[in-house]
């Protein structure tokens, strides 16, 4: 498993870079196919920068106000803050993750932040109430996985360029069909044949990031519930934790799409019922998660 875990990173790694050049290729072809010039290039740079910028900077802020989020206190969640304190000496953490909490009945959790040291761990009341120490201590440690494994900076850096394929993508279409794109000269055969290749390519873009996206959302998740397993060393709690997150009826009243994938368990339930994991899931399937953590030697 352990073995594994190292792959996915490396795998991970490759996904970022295809992310990078889909955005290059992007950016050549409208480039082209407008006929704007060299300077749309840097224009397009210089707001995916800005974009990437507030994004990495400011991504907890916005996650938080998104699902509406307020600060744990000691004196309310007294035991949320003691698992936090015994796991940081085996999570080797260079500094105490801020702890927040979603008035919700439904059990679930997620980390956010740009880095360990500007990180976050955000738990649910239903959470709170419905599990015991250990299963808690799973959830926690599966989150301070995310943590220290950079998976935050890492779902924060994909969703960003996720987002600016999406944009670009509406952004051709819009100055197709409202004129944007003229013939100007001669040569407008070509350019029109490069525009219909740049407009296939904007087209499936953004379905091939969001595939890609969730894609490595899932693999993720396997590699947190790993090293979570590392830290804790008690599998036990995390199986019993995920089966009743799986099991529980609640829906997520502040779950939405563009954070969905961060969660311990997808926030979008139907009935309770289990589901096998597909190319559109957010998570691997909680079975395959269970078995793999049962999997687990050590």
């Amino acid at each position: 498993m352990f073995e594994t875990s190292k792959k996915n990173k490396f795998e991970s790694g490759i996904i970022v870079g295809i992310f990078i050049l889909v955005i290059t290729l992007i950016v050549y072809y409208i480039c082209h196919a407008l006929r704007l010039g060299t300077m749309s290039i840097f224009i397009a740079l210089i707001f995916s920068i800005g974009s990437a910028w507030a994004s990495y900077y400011y991504s907890d802020k916005i996650v938080l106000s998104l699902n509406k989020a307020r600060p744990a206190t000691k004196e309310e969640d007294q035991k949320l803050v003691n698992i936090l304190d015994s796991l940081m000496v085996t999570a080797g953490l260079p500094n105490k993750p801020r702890l927040y909490v979603v008035d919700d009945a439904q059990p679930n959790a997620f980390a956010t932040g740009r880095n360990p040291q500007n990180a976050v761990i955000c738990v649910t009341t239903g959470l709170l109430e419905k599990l015991d120490y250990y299963e808690l201590e799973g959830v926690i440690a599966h989150e301070m996985s995310h943590i220290k494994n950079y998976d935050i900076r890492l779902s924060c850096v994909v969703s960003v360029m996720v987002g600016f394929i999406v944009m670009l993508s509406d952004l051709f279409t819009r100055a197709l069909f409202w004129g944007g794109v003229k013939d100007r000269d001669s040569d407008s055969k070509a350019n029109g044949i490069l525009m219909l290749i740049g407009l296939i390519f904007l087209i499936l873009a953004p379905i091939f990031g969001s595939l890609m996206q969730l894609a490595l959302s899932r693999k993720r998740e396997f590699l947190a519930d790993s090293t979570a397993v590392e830290f804790t060393r008690n599998p036990d709690g995390l199986i019993s934790a995920l089966e009743k997150l799986e099991n529980d009826p609640n829906q997520l009243e502040t779950a939405n799409n563009a954070t969905a994938n961060m969660y311990i368990i997808n926030p979008f339930k139907k009935n309770g019922k289990k589901k096998s994991t597909n190319i559109w899931s957010t998570h691997p399937s909680t079975a395959d998660r269970i078995e793999a953590l049962r999997n687990i030697h050590y």
